[in-house]
């Protein structure tokens, strides 16, 4: 089959067309405007920093932001663990205009709600989620950072100095605690460490302006945190700086003669801390003495630190306490070492201040003792008291110690227990027992003798024999007859009253019930002796003055007389 013949006049035409199509322009814009914008993007985009904390807790990619001042500067675009896996590297793009941050001494570190000495900070990241603060800071250029675990309570544009102090007990200081000058907070703690001997505690400290001036090389500090009580003549009284102090722990310092504070360059000097103001007047005795003691009594109650006292004022403190065995006694004894402060006592002579051992030793031998005394009766707490004892003798262990000896004598507690007990000792050996029966006995007899029916008709008879008595010497005391029979019948009746009246006064005397009709009769009984008495008495004195009136009667002279 033939093809179809095709008219050349109907086929078409092909020619090339000359110059630039207008086809090409739209991807070669596109492509010029992409370039233009990767170049822009290149060279108006920030760096890139890479910071390291201990946990991302907070932080999210494309969420976090950068701050400072709080200003937004830069975004975190991503979040990993290191190579080790110990920390989280956090990577994030600052702006441009941030590049100049990023030096050596730069910190970074999470923005969130924090509770501290300081108060409650962060609040506004409840609402808009944690954020990273940036503090610029100076150096070489850097972008690998280690981030803060919390906030830095200083910042490095603040003015101020920075201290170190050495203490051996933390106790309730931590970051953020205040440090005052006079009651006014004058800085605050930094931070603390542990130092190389591991047996101090390094705190470190700023103090802003102006009291920075007044941080010298003789500035003391101590501890202010808790409350301190003391009791006085004035009762007792309670004393805290603050507080805050008070929840959170406090420092405070002084310096001597501040009016005469000024610039001085304290940088490399470590502070003591004290544990209180009062420590700080105990260490300005610099001179020290130490003696041993040994004491026969308890020292319960005895700890370190006790205070050594002369006449109630204190003159050093006791610094150690310890079992020690004896080789040679086989037993034990206790011995206590004191320090004594020579500069505490006042001497005129300066014998005290040039040789206080030489001083020490003529006191001993004039009466100085030393002894055990309660401070406290509610807690027991002893004291070594010092007092001028001429009479006692001089006992010393010779315990052959490098320390010198002071005597000792008991207190005066033992001394009492001393004495309470021999007197226990003597009412153990009496024999109630015997003396109970005894009584027992007599007791019985003299019911039975109080009791008798005819007790009442022998006194009776007495009184009436009394009167007898009485009635005749009256008689002869109005006129002695010449008659010697009636006078010998006189005195032979008396003398038998009284034989029998003396007598029954001694069982009356032995039995007398109070407040009996027994007791009455026994009165009057003896009111009627004292009259016979008076009577025979007087009679008496007439034959001495005029014997023959026994004969010739009273004589008209003798009644004058």
């Amino acid at each position: 089959m033939s093809e179809p013949a095709f008219d050349s006049e109907l086929s078409p035409t092909v020619r090339e067309r000359g110059g630039f199509s207008l086809v090409w322009l739209i991807p070669i814009l596109t492509a010029l405007i992409g370039g233009w914008l990767i170049l822009h993007t290149l060279t108006d985009r920030g760096p890139l920093v890479t910071v390291t904390f201990r946990t991302a807790d907070g932080i999210e990619v494309e969420k976090t932001r950068i701050k400072y001042k709080s200003l937004d500067i830069g975004l975190v675009e991503a979040v990993r663990f290191s190579k080790d896996f110990s920390r989280v590297e956090v990577r994030a793009r600052l702006g441009k205009e941030a590049a100049h941050f990023l030096r050596r001494d730069t910190r970074f570190w999470v923005v969130r709600p924090t509770l501290s000495a300081r108060g409650i900070s962060g609040l506004g990241t409840l609402l808009s989620g944690a954020y990273i603060e940036i503090e610029p800071g100076q150096g070489a250029p850097q972008t690998l950072f280690v981030g803060l675990e919390a906030p830095p309570v200083v910042h490095a544009d603040e003015q101020g100095k920075q201290i170190t102090l050495m203490t051996n007990r933390l106790g309730s200081i931590d970051r953020g605690s205040p440090i005052h000058y006079q009651g006014i907070v004058a800085g605050e703690v930094l931070g603390h460490e542990m130092a190389n001997d591991y047996r101090s505690v390094l705190i470190h400290a700023f103090v802003k302006p102006p009291f920075d001036r007044l941080v010298r090389s003789t500035t003391r500090f101590w501890t202010a945190s808790g409350v301190d009580l003391s009791m006085g003549p004035d009762g007792v009284r309670v004393k805290t700086e603050s507080l805050q102090a008070l929840l959170f722990g406090g420092i405070a310092f002084d310096t001597p003669d501040p009016q005469d504070a000024g610039a001085e360059d304290i940088t490399g000097l470590v502070f003591t801390l004290h544990a209180d103001q009062k420590a700080i007047k105990d260490q300005a005795y610099s001179s020290k003495v130490r003696y041993v003691l040994f004491f026969e009594d308890s020292v319960r109650g005895l700890t370190i630190g006790a205070p050594v006292e002369f006449k109630g004022i204190k003159v050093g403190s006791e610094i150690d306490v310890r079992l020690e065995y004896d080789e040679k006694k086989a037993g034990f004894r206790i011995p206590v070492v004191v320090e004594l402060e020579p500069e505490r006592i006042m001497d005129s002579g300066e014998r005290m201040k040039k040789a206080p051992r030489e001083a020490f030793q003529a006191l001993v031998k004039r009466g100085l003792r030393a002894r055990l005394q309660t401070g406290n009766l509610l807690t027991g707490q002893l004291y070594v008291d010092l007092d001028m004892q001429p009479k006692t003798p001089i006992r010393l262990a010779g315990a052959g110690r490098t320390e010198p000896e002071l005597p000792t004598v008991p207190g005066k507690f033992e001394q009492m227990t001393a004495s309470a007990s021999g007197i226990l000792d003597k009412l153990e050996k009496v024999d109630f027992v015997a003396i109970g029966a005894e009584l027992q006995g007599t007791l019985k007899g003299t019911n039975a003798f109080a009791n008798a029916p005819n007790l009442e008709a022998s006194l009776a008879d007495l009184a009436a024999s009394l009167a007898s008595v009485r009635s005749i010497t009256k008689k002869v005391d109005n006129r002695a007859e010449p008659i010697a029979e009636n006078l010998e019948q006189a005195l032979a009746a008396a003398r038998d009253a009284l034989a029998k009246a003396k007598a029954t006064m001694a069982l009356v005397d032995a039995v007398l019930v109070p407040d009996s009709p027994l007791q009455g009769n026994a009165i009057r009984l003896v009111q009627e002796l004292t009259e016979t008495a008076k009577s025979v008495k007087a009679l008496v004195d007439l034959l001495e003055r005029d014997p023959q009136s026994l004969i010739f009667g009273k004589s008209s002279k003798g009644e004058k007389k």
